[in-house]
């Protein structure tokens, strides 16, 4: 079995990039007692290729109905998209802006953002509501998780409340700093705390498939395959 081991944090996305597909890491986590680490179905990406993978940089949303309000008892009430703008500018390298608590009445991302995440060194974005600008986050091939595409701006409709918080997103806890992995079968977290056990366990799994690919080609029952390697 090869010696799966990273240094650092280019390193392991490089090994999850190449190896790893999120129902391998899933089956692993539900193995190890976290058994609600999906997030909703709904959520997808905008072309069937992409792939997210980064730490959490999570954002949290709600519903606003004002564009600038004097009368507001903070001084977010009177900034256009709340601290939205100043979440996209915290991003750092690697990581994914994820962000939930609105209401599907607008869109909580576009090409502009993708833009700005893109020069930060952003790894994608990944929101618990819609997408905008499809045609130009293709074209920049930002990965981009959404739950559909729609073009209503937040401006006058929501804002963003806070950043680098503990959220929940359709009941899976998600704190700074866990990694999110997207692909085309969906958007997983792994807890930072269970991550190196789960990662190789899961690059030790993805081997043992393929052996058993192998096998069953070559004739043998699943019945068969299950019982000698253990997987399936």
């Amino acid at each position: 079995m090869p010696d799966f081991t990273w240094a650092d944090d280019d390193e392991l996305f490089g090994l999850i990039r190449e190896h790893l597909f999120t129902a391998a890491i899933g089956d692993v986590l539900d193995t190890m007692g976290f058994r609600r680490q999906f997030l909703p179905p709904e959520i997808q990406p905008l072309a069937p290729d992409m792939v997210v993978v980064g730490r959490a940089m999570p954002v949290l949303e709600a519903d606003y109905f004002a564009f600038r309000d004097p009368d507001g008892q903070t001084d977010m009430s009177r900034q256009p998209f709340g601290l939205m703008l100043h979440a996209l500018d915290d991003l750092k390298r690697n990581e994914v802006y994820v962000a939930t608590g609105g209401s599907p009445r607008y869109a909580l991302w576009g090409e502009l953002m993708s833009t700005r995440a893109g020069i930060l060194g952003a790894a994608g974005a990944v929101v618990n509501g819609f997408s905008r600008d499809t045609k130009g986050i293709l074209e920049l091939g930002f990965p981009t998780f959404s739950t559909g595409r729609y073009a209503q701006d937040q401006g006058y409709r929501g804002k963003v409340v806070d950043f680098r918080v503990r959220i929940e997103m359709g009941g899976v806890s998600i704190a700074p700093g866990d990694i999110i992995f997207g692909d085309i079968d969906g958007v997983l977290v792994v807890p930072r705390a269970a991550e190196e056990e789960a990662i190789t366990r899961a690059l030790e799994k993805v081997t043992k498939e393929n052996t058993v690919r192998t096998a069953i080609l070559n004739g043998m029952s699943t019945v068969e395959a299950f019982e000698k390697f253990g997987v399936m």
